[in-house]
């Protein structure tokens, strides 16, 4: 009879446990997320590949390598993207930390003094209590608690995922500055191209101008003609300015970009714009989902919130813990080091959830929402990228045909200007024809260099729609780990990943 007061407690924390288990929510599997990127409708050849991890090499322009290196040193929304990750691996950190046994070490010396008119008054007065008296104190503390039901692995593996997703956060940080480095100096080598061809329609524009005063002079035309011919060249020349400062504030953006002043830009030379292929790899409805770094922060999103649910339902479960202590404890500071002041103390814990008010509930069910949002999200950013990359390729196609459809134009144009210089050289003609066929074909080219640039601009987009390079697969060191959902989809081991 002398362990039916423990029986009582066993059978007590046991129907306790049944009850608690009555209300604990069942393990929620791994969403049901897409694997594919909906690219239907884009009937073009692919190209072969992806784009490389250092996709701007393939322009062959040593200025932008210079420039991209820079950018990649300076800029702040980089370094601002740095700090996320470092901040996240520092979490990392800390839920390890919080997982393994705690020791703490404990010093201390106290005087204090007893009231005399407290429990020293009951002792009998012969005795003679000093009411003043010492404590010293040295010892260890330990702790644990047992992670039985993984609440604590949950966390562990949710600051991992987190860790990641600020990692693939990283890449598309360093994915748009590139670009817009990228895109800015492309731009400024669209407007030196554009300028030369500017200041020879000024030149024709002006020498245009010279002819019509002369025949206006002579009386050979009336003075409309020379006006005419003056409002043209104030157009060319407006054209002029305008891309000037067009190139000036590309300059500007671009010293912006690289966290630097305009005066410490590396001098710029002019360049001929390079020729893109700006189509999409065959497999890029499939492989686009590993490929884009924001896609792959997201999936390491619902990760971690899927981890999250763990740690919310795991407190449902009890808490299972033990601590020690090993010290001195001495009234006497000259005996704390004695055998006699040794202390010692084992002490097993259980803590039961049994009423919290419902707030274990309403905890779960906030980690189940986050859940909900992050699957949303992932599909939102899968659906996003698929029509950013529709929409560049398309426009791709758009230009291309529009600048074949503009060279069919110069072509026509290169005859015109000499069949005209070629009527004027025999003197049937006086150079005013020339000159306008002249005007007329650099118009074309100005078109012509104008969609090239765009061209370039498009191919730059869609090279950032289709990740810019970036693989989730942690073999390179700019790359983060794939989610094992990757690989199954249906998340049947997603739980042993770490």
């Amino acid at each position: 009879m002398k362990n039916f007061p423990f029986q009582r407690a066993a059978l007590a924390t046991a129907l306790t446990l049944l009850l608690a288990a009555c209300a604990i929510p069942a393990k929620l599997g791994h969403p049901n997320l897409r694997d594919d990127v909906p690219l239907a409708g884009l009937e073009s050849a692919a190209r072969d590949g992806w784009p490389a991890t250092d996709w701007w090499r393939a322009y062959g322009d040593p200025q932008l390598d210079q420039l991209i290196a820079i950018a990649m040193q300076k800029s702040p929304d980089l370094e601002q993207a740095h700090s996320r990750v470092i901040n996240a691996e520092q979490s990392v950190r800390l839920a390890a930390a919080q997982a393994g046994l705690n020791v703490n070490g404990n010093a201390q010396f106290e005087r204090q003094r007893l009231s005399e008119n407290g429990i020293i008054s009951l002792l009998p007065k012969n005795i003679g209590i000093d009411p003043w008296y010492n404590q010293s104190d040295l010892g260890l503390q330990a702790k644990y608690t047992f992670d039985w039901w993984g609440k604590k692995r949950s966390s562990i593996e949710a600051a991992l995922d987190q860790a990641h997703a600020a990692e693939a956060q990283r890449s598309a940080a360093a994915l748009t500055i590139q670009n817009a480095v990228a895109d800015t100096y492309f731009g400024w080598q669209g407007d030196q191209a554009r300028l030369a061809l500017s200041t020879q329609l000024v030149s024709a524009q002006e020498r245009f101008v010279h002819i019509a005063e002369l025949r206006v002079a002579q009386g050979v035309d009336l003075a409309d003609t020379a006006q005419q011919a003056k409002t043209q060249l104030a157009a060319a020349r407006e054209m002029h300015v305008t891309l000037q400062g067009s190139a000036a504030i590309r300059k500007v953006a671009l010293a912006s970009l690289l966290g630097i002043a305009p005066a410490d830009l590396p001098v710029l030379q002019p360049r001929p714009l390079p020729e893109v292929d700006s189509r999409i790899p065959a497999n890029a409805r499939l492989d686009l989902i590993a490929r884009r770094p924001d896609i792959a922060a997201s999936r390491w999103q619902v990760e971690a919130a899927l981890k999250q649910t763990d740690v919310a339902r795991a407190q449902y479960f009890p808490d299972i813990g033990i601590s020690a202590m090993a010290g001195l404890s001495s009234i006497d500071l000259g005996k704390l080091l004695e055998a006699g002041s040794r202390t010692f103390a084992l002490t097993p814990a259980l803590h039961l959830p049994i009423f919290e008010g419902g707030q274990l509930k309403a905890n779960y069910g906030v980690s189940k929402a986050q859940l909900a949002a992050a699957v949303a999200q992932y599909n939102s950013t899968v659906v996003g990228a698929a029509r950013e990359v529709a929409t560049q390729a398309l426009t791709a196609q758009q230009i291309a045909a529009r600048r074949k459809e503009q060279s069919a134009q110069i072509t026509a144009n290169e005859r015109l200007l000499a069949t005209a210089q070629a009527r004027a050289h025999q003197g049937v003609r006086d150079a005013r024809e020339g000159l306008a066929a002249a005007a007329q074909l650099i118009q074309q080219q100005d078109d012509a260099a104008s969609l090239h640039a765009q061209a370039v601009s498009t191919d730059l987009a869609l090279i950032k729609a289709l990740g810019g390079g970036y693989q989730a697969t942690g073999e390179s060191d700019n790359a983060s780990p794939t989610p094992p959902s990757l690989a199954n989809p249906s998340g049947d081991d997603a739980h042993e990943r770490h």
